[in-house]
């Protein structure tokens, strides 16, 4: 991904308070072109407000965000020309086909003529809906439902795209094929800011990912900047020719090796560092005089970053 100077997405000390709870805690961050933004947290964290303030159906308390450079305050309508929002949960309509249902929305945003069916055409090529052009809606699978409504969040050709938990409650392959039509958005130059509780998905996608609980933002960055910030201890594994047990006494007087186990010619153990200090340690063992033939470690995922930095605290 090649970052931009100008954000499409920026949020600036975002607030939002409803009675005594403060959904969302001074929150800021940016999201750029071509960029997938995986944003996490338990529920009830902030994630949905801070989406629905993007998307002009909700307003801050305080701060303000911005769309393509447009404030959700003071530019509404521009915003939602350069923004699309796909929620949790979207409602259909009875006796309605998936070609009527792209048609209303399509005609929703201004298409007209030629620019319609050509808008329709584009986003049933991309979301592999063709086939069921003429199929009602309620009759569609989960799975192609959800396509139909990120067709529809698509429909204008958005710079922007706020998808909330789209891929809640599909099968595996389901998710592959949206995980597909994600990456192809971003490559295409889009910005998604994307929330998920799949998080080993998430991850896969994700260019940078924040974390937020209780309305407050509590890290951003890629998982491995963030996991260079996290003191957690990973698991590694070192194999030797000979000596097993002399490179099991000569680990245990480290400082950073716990829960050490020997098996054979096979040792394990937590070591506290990252990717570089592992390469370290590597390095040590070998200049030691200890013959590895095989090293490996086990590097923290986001779902170990995230349980982590978050407590399960809930407003």
């Amino acid at each position: 991904m090649i970052r931009t100077s100008t954000p499409q997405i920026e949020l600036r000390h975002l607030h939002r308070v409803f009675d005594r709870t403060h959904a969302v805690n001074d929150v800021s961050f940016e999201v750029y072109a071509g960029e997938v933004f995986g944003y996490i947290g338990p529920n009830g964290a902030g994630k949905t407000t801070s989406m629905r303030i993007l998307a002009t159906l909700d307003e801050p308390t305080a701060g303000d965000a911005f769309v393509d450079g447009f404030s959700v305050i003071d530019d509404p309508d521009r915003v939602r020309r350069r923004l699309g929002f796909m929620p949790d949960y979207f409602g259909t309509y009875e006796n309605v086909n998936v070609t009527e249902y792209l048609d209303f929305f399509a005609r929703a945003y201004g298409l007209v003529g030629q620019e319609r069916l050509r808008a329709i055409g584009e986003v049933m090529d991309f979301t592999l809906l063709g086939t069921m052009a003429h199929k009602p809606i309620n009759g569609l699978s989960k799975g192609m439902k959800q396509r139909l409504c990120l067709g529809r969040t698509m429909i204008h050709n958005p710079s922007v795209l706020i998808l909330d938990e789209p891929a809640a409650g599909l099968d595996p392959r389901a998710r592959i094929e949206l995980r597909e039509m994600i990456d192809r958005l971003a490559a295409a130059g889009k910005a998604i800011l994307i929330s998920s509780h799949i998080l080993t998905e998430l991850a896969e996608i994700s260019h940078r990912v924040a974390i937020i609980e209780q309305g407050r933002l509590l890290a951003v960055g890629s998982v491995a900047e963030i996991s260079s910030g996290v003191q957690t201890r990973g698991t590694a594994r070192v194999r030797v020719l000979r000596d097993a047990d002399k490179l099991a006494h000569w680990l245990a007087e480290r400082r950073d090796i716990s829960d050490l186990k020997l098996d054979g010619d096979l040792t394990t153990f937590s070591h506290a560092g990252n990717r570089e200090s592992e390469a370290i340690l590597l390095r040590e063992i070998v200049e030691a005089g200890f013959p590895v033939i095989e090293f490996g470690a086990k590097h923290k995922s986001l779902e170990d970053v995230f349980l982590h930095v978050t407590e399960g605290r809930v407003q």
